[in-house]
């Protein structure tokens, strides 16, 4: 039996119709939208159809699309959250951030203390030194928390992580080596900071811990959802996951209970496995998915980060001097791996952070669609934070899209503007603008766990682009205006994915999902944006409330 939602307004972000006050769903999709007269049909075709009056007095919008975000977001509650800014948890709980290391170190003193196990690993997660002008986090610092068992830091970047000496000693760190993945002083000396790919698993295999898998359990799972309902998003993504067979059966199982409020598009982990094997996997992945799991794309991470100074930049490389980054896969591996998977017919998303990595990737692209054209591939760059606009104008002609990791602007603007790329690249910095101006598919994204999962946040960035300081970087051509933001955080992100057939707008056919806003996004000012309440969202024609709504 359909069932009506009435709501004060309806922003259906479909240009054929974009204001309603009325939306019909049957059988978890949208029967019909209009006001109250256009759909009093369906009172007489279905005297029994239930209208649903409980959102009459807030503001419908499709249910928002995070392109780029990791399950690890849910993970993470379980460990020590120490971030330099306020971060809220799956119940609820604010986190208060912290300023120096050595409030840092207090913290995690205290957990250990709390631990009864004090041989147990301690994880900690947020960490960034960059805000510590130039003080960075070493072996004595987290010495002083404890010799006796294994302290994992992770950085915000998720690319770095810093460990104590428990760890450097089990590892097999040697004074000796030259492994890039290990940062040294200038004597030599491991500092505590493992880098990239292969030196954080250096350093996790010493905790016995995997991450990876524990992302993938169900209780994880629906952290995960929850602070995504939290926001209003109904699809997000895993960017990427090597899915194991164990992981599939969790995810398979879990998205399919009515009380998990999110859709998930998880991406296969493509950087390690010979390609063959990707292409085999995700093809035999086909038969798992379903209206809430898809398993259909690949994730190829090319670089790390910029504000851990493991990006790729072109010249004059980074503003403070530093080496440039690390190729965490090298360019011509990146080109064969593309070349197969878009011989495959599988859409291939890259992490470009750095402008010189884009220009790898594109430079892949291209060929790999001269030997196998395809119309419609939607190969997406992810953050591609650097890029400009001849590489935009690349993109376009290419049909590549791009979703940005606008977040950025306001938690490492100023660290851009005065370390990492000085001011004239950090002012193009994101530029969703530009991007846009050029003819690029747009999404911008948080990369959550990286940054906290906030559409409305992110797409405050992109409007507003200002720093943490009230730094402006860039200029109105920069910029995003409100509608574009929203479009970016629904439509452009699930244009994406390749499901803006199916949820991004509201309109007839597509599926029931909604955020429920308590304000009209176009009735404040920009700068209020991010402060817009989220009473819950309605995913597939199920409500799943907030418990703070009302």
């Amino acid at each position: 039996m359909p069932e009506i939602f009435a709501a004060r307004s309806i922003i259906t972000m479909n240009e054929g119709q974009p204001r309603a006050t009325h939306v019909v769903v049957s059988e978890g999709r949208v029967l019909s939208v209009g006001t109250a007269d256009d759909i009093a049909v369906w009172h007489a075709n279905w005297p029994d159809a239930k209208l649903n009056d409980a959102f009459s007095d807030k503001v419908i919008l499709p249910g928002f699309v995070e392109g780029h975000s990791h399950m690890m977001e849910g993970l993470f509650w379980n460990y020590a959250y120490v971030g330099y800014y306020d971060r809220e948890g799956p119940d609820g709980t604010i986190w208060p951030g912290l300023k120096s290391i050595e409030e840092v170190t207090d913290r995690l003193k205290s957990l250990h203390v709390a631990q009864e196990d004090k041989s147990a690993p301690l994880i900690a997660w947020g960490f960034d030194p960059i805000f510590f002008e130039g003080r960075r986090m070493n072996i004595a610092d987290l010495d002083t928390v404890s010799t006796e068992c294994p302290i994992i830091v992770l950085h915000a970047s998720l690319h770095i992580l810093n460990t104590n000496s428990f760890v450097i000693d089990k590892a097999g760190v040697s004074p000796g080596d030259n492994n890039e993945a290990i940062r040294r002083d200038e004597t030599g000396q491991p500092t505590g900071e493992f880098l990239g790919q292969l030196g954080m698993y250096m350093a996790m295999r010493v905790t016995g811990l995997n991450l990876m898998a524990a992302a993938g359990e169900p209780q994880t799972l629906y952290n995960f959802a929850h602070v995504a309902r939290q926001v209003g998003v109904t699809t997000a993504t895993d960017l990427a996951n090597p899915l194991p067979d164990n992981a599939v059966d969790t995810l398979t199982e879990i998205t399919k209970r009515d009380d998990f409020p999110c859709r998930l598009v998880v991406a296969f982990q493509g950087g390690g496995p010979k390609a063959d094997i990707g292409i085999s996997r995700i093809h035999a992945l086909a038969d798992r998915q379903s209206d809430k799991l898809r398993f259909s794309l690949v994730k190829f991470v090319a670089d790390g980060s910029i504000q851990g100074f493991s990006a790729r930049l072109k010249w004059p490389g980074y503003h403070n001097g530093a080496e440039n980054g690390l190729w965490y896969i090298e360019p011509e591996r990146l080109a064969a791996l593309i070349d197969a998977y878009n011989a495959a017919g599988i859409q291939i998303h890259i992490h470009t952070n750095g402008d010189a990595c884009t220009d790898v990737a594109l430079d892949a692209i291209d060929a790999a669609l001269r030997k196998h054209p395809w119309a419609d591939h939607r190969h997406t760059l992810q953050h591609c934070q650097m890029a400009d606009r001849a590489q935009f104008k690349r993109m376009r002609a290419l049909g590549v899209g791009v979703n940005l990791f606008s977040n950025h602007l306001y938690y490492w603007g100023d660290a851009h503007i005065t370390t990492t790329m000085g001011p004239d690249r950090a002012a193009r910095l994101d530029d969703a603008g530009g991007a846009l101006a050029e003819g690029v598919p747009v999404a911008i994204h948080s990369d959550a766990p990286v940054t906290a999962l906030a559409p409305l946040f992110t797409a405050w960035c992109a409007v507003n682009r200002l720093s943490s300081t009230g730094a402006r970087l860039g200029t109105d051509a920069h910029c995003l205006t409100v509608a574009q933001a929203l479009h970016a955080i629904t439509l452009g992100a699930a244009y994406s994915l390749k499901m803006d057939h199916e949820i991004g707008s509201i309109e007839v056919g597509k599926r029931a999902d909604f955020a429920v806003l308590d304000t009209d996004p176009f009735d404040v000012d920009a700068m209020k944006l991010k402060d817009i309440g989220v009473s819950g969202t309605v995913v597939g024609g199920i409500v799943h409330l907030n418990a703070s709504s009302g």
